[in-house]
């Protein structure tokens, strides 16, 4: 009992030690963002001598924030929606086609998480301008080529854990394929759903490098936006940390409302 004790006491000052490690650049945002630029070059660990809430004020204004947020907001939450849907629906089908066919489809999905963003940007924005797409929506589209991938895995090794007899009782009460999935088998897909939510807000919400070739200035996100507080010769350091915290702010909501769901989701898609 003596030495169980012993190795749970060892645990808990490791994990204290590894949430403090985690927890380390949060701290370091957030304080120097109260901080004037001089402030955090004297002292970047220590706490501000004096807050600033300017920089809330001016960051806030410089970021076109409210616009910069409904744009971020717009795109992130129509592309997890489309994500989700035509992601669920696809695994679906590969789960409960028991084929040669859809076992290559699976495959060829998962192998298409291998396929960096880079190697294909060029050709995808030259093919999506000569549909005059370079905007949201096609930024939207990209988005759900890109995210299905990962989404059509997680789906479909959830699907194999739910039983089949669940829709041939629905088939036989009279329920169409689409009716058997959208009410009956969508429901219990929730913790995967919630899973493939949050990993596809943290990417798209952070996402700079697509959204820059692809949208103009008035449908810039706050990513694109914080770009503007980091010039070839100087760097807004108290802004930008200002920004940053503003900007996190939404996927840290979102995320203590939904971590209940992504656990259970990360844990069944592992297992099954």
């Amino acid at each position: 009992m003596k030495q169980q004790n012993g190795k749970n006491y060892w645990v808990e000052i490791l994990g204290i030690f590894l949430a403090l490690i985690w927890l380390s650049p949060f701290y370091l945002m957030v304080v120097n963002s109260f901080k004037t630029n001089r402030d955090i070059f004297e002292d970047v660990l220590g706490l501000p001598p004096e807050a600033v809430f300017a920089n809330y004020v001016q960051a806030f204004h410089d970021l076109d924030f409210l616009n910069a947020l409904w744009n971020s907001t717009f795109i992130t939450v129509s592309s997890i929606v489309l994500i989700i849907i035509f992601s669920s629906m696809a695994g679906y089908a590969l789960a409960r086609n028991k084929s040669k066919l859809s076992g290559a489809l699976l495959l060829i999905f998962v192998s298409a998480m291998l396929i960096p963003f880079q190697a294909v940007m060029i050709t995808l924005t030259s093919f999506f301008s000569s549909f005059q797409m370079l905007n949201q929506y096609g930024l939207i589209f990209m988005y759900l080529g890109f995210g299905c991938s990962l989404a059509i895995f997680l789906y479909h090794g959830a699907m194999t854990g739910i039983s089949i007899t669940l829709d041939e009782a629905a088939t036989i009460d009279g329920a169409s394929r689409f009716q058997t999935f959208w009410y009956i088998i969508f429901p219990l897909l929730k913790p995967i759903s919630v899973t493939v939510a949050i990993l596809n807000v943290i990417w798209i919400w952070n996402d700079y490098l697509l959204p820059s070739l692809v949208l103009s200035s008035e449908e810039a996100t706050i990513p694109i936006n914080m770009y503007y507080f980091f010039g070839e010769y100087t760097r807004q350091w108290d802004l930008a940390l200002a920004g940053l915290t503003l900007a996190i702010i939404p996927i840290i909501i979102f995320y203590f409302f939904a971590q209940k769901q992504i656990i259970s989701g990360v844990t069944d898609g592992a297992v099954k």
